[in-house]
This record gives C-alpha cells, sequence and structure tokens, in this order.
C-alpha cells in the first residue's frame, strides 16, 4: 500500500474543502488589514489637531497640499477597509490601499526605522488580495454569481 493509495480517498474531501480554506485566509488577511486602517482613521479623526499638525510639519505627502492630504488620508482609511470587511470591490479596494500604505511609507521616511516590516506585510496581504480578491467569503463572490447566467 503506498500514500498515493491511502491518500486517493481523500480527494473528493480536500477538492471541496480547500476553496474555503483559502477563503479563510483571505477572509483573514482581509479583516487583519481592515482593523489596522480603520484604527489609524479613527485616530487621526479622533485627534484631529495633532493629524493636521503631522501632515502640516511631519509628512511630505508629494502633489496635494497637506490640508488635502489630511483629509484624503483620514477619508480613505476610515471608508475604504469597510469595502474590505464586506468583501465587496475587493481587488481595486486592495490596490487603492497598496498605492496608500507605499505612500505613508514614502511621505514619512521616519517610519523605516521601526514600522518598515510592518508596511511590508500589510502589502503583501493587500497584493493577495489584488490576485485572488476576496474568496468565497465575501460579498463579491455573492454579486459575480448573482451576475453570471446558471451553467
Amino acid at each position: 500500500m503506498t500514500t498515493q493509495t491511502l491518500a486517493r480517498p481523500l480527494g473528493p474531501l480536500v477538492e471541496r474543502i480547500l476553496p474555503w480554506c483559502s477563503g479563510g485566509l483571505l477572509l483573514l488577511a482581509r479583516l487583519w488589514v481592515a482593523t489596522i486602517f480603520l484604527r489609524s482613521g479613527w485616530l487621526k479623526f479622533t485627534a484631529w489637531d495633532s493629524t493636521l499638525y503631522l501632515f502640516e510639519f511631519e509628512y511630505q505627502v508629494p502633489l496635494l497640499p497637506w490640508q488635502w492630504a489630511a483629509y484624503a488620508g483620514t477619508a480613505t482609511e476610515l471608508l475604504l477597509p469597510l469595502f474590505l470587511l464586506a468583501g465587496l470591490f475587493t481587488r481595486p479596494v486592495a490596490l487603492l490601499l497598496f498605492g496608500f500604505n507605499a505612500m505613508a511609507v514614502i511621505s514619512y521616511p521616519t517610519l523605516w526605522a521601526g514600522g518598515f516590516h510592518d508596511h511590508q506585510l500589510w502589502g503583501w496581504m493587500l497584493l493577495t488580495l489584488a490576485v485572488w480578491g476576496a474568496g468565497p467569503l465575501g460579498l463579491d463572490s455573492w454579486r459575480l454569481a448573482r451576475r453570471s447566467p446558471p451553467a
């Protein structure tokens, strides 16, 4: 008896379970990254004077006036993670948040000393979501299933 003959009966079970396992990992990535961005956005919102100070004197956001950057950054961190939580428009939202994450690293060089590895992890999670989408545990799969005709 070989390993292959022992594993053969498990094949159909593994084929049914695997999409849900990958869906669980994608859900975990969505929840993790959304929580990080929501907390950061909420902190910016509740400490608005500090946020304005940081955008005026610390962050070096290119191409935008610091006031616009403060409003846009806070809105981005409060709104886009809600789409990730729901698994709705996951791919474009993940790409937008990836760009936002990259801009945070670029515009705040002091971050490199202590937080760069965190931003790297979040970036990889966001790229994974951009490639694979929300998985079966998101509203995207429900929305796409409703749009496609039955086979």
